[in-house]
């Protein structure tokens, strides 16, 4: 039997795509955001959730098609977008705040930098 070529080239879909299930309010629901192919990466996703691309994210996953595997990523996210908005001085949503205060494994006090970037006694 003869197989064909794949149409999708294999290099699309051998590295991580992060998805946002996001909370659209009373009515419509949960749902996953549909997103460009080159928005899932979780640099950029990071990115859109601390300038609000999403404003009421609730949960975080990322699977690798070539790899065979999928996770639940919401902690590290929370974590991550924390430690980003401390590390450059963004203003956070109070929506984001309540996703990172539900969702991280550290304390994030958005007042307060880190203590690795703290510069009084």
């Amino acid at each position: 039997m003869r197989t064909s070529p794949s149409i999708v080239p294999a290099d699309r879909l051998d590295r991580d795509i992060c998805l946002v299930l996001e909370d659209f309010g009373a009515g419509a629901a949960c749902a996953w955001r549909e997103t460009d192919e080159a928005d899932t990466d979780m640099a950029t996703v990071l990115q859109h959730l601390l300038s609000g691309q999403y404003t009421y994210p609730v949960r975080i996953v990322c699977f690798n098609p070539s790899q065979g595997w999928t996770r639940d990523a919401t902690s590290e996210f929370a974590d991550a977008v924390a430690q980003l908005a401390a590390d450059t001085d963004a203003e956070v949503s109070p929506a984001l705040q309540a996703f990172i205060a539900t969702n991280a494994s550290r304390h994030f006090d958005p007042a307060r930098p880190p203590l690795a970037r703290r510069h009084d006694n």
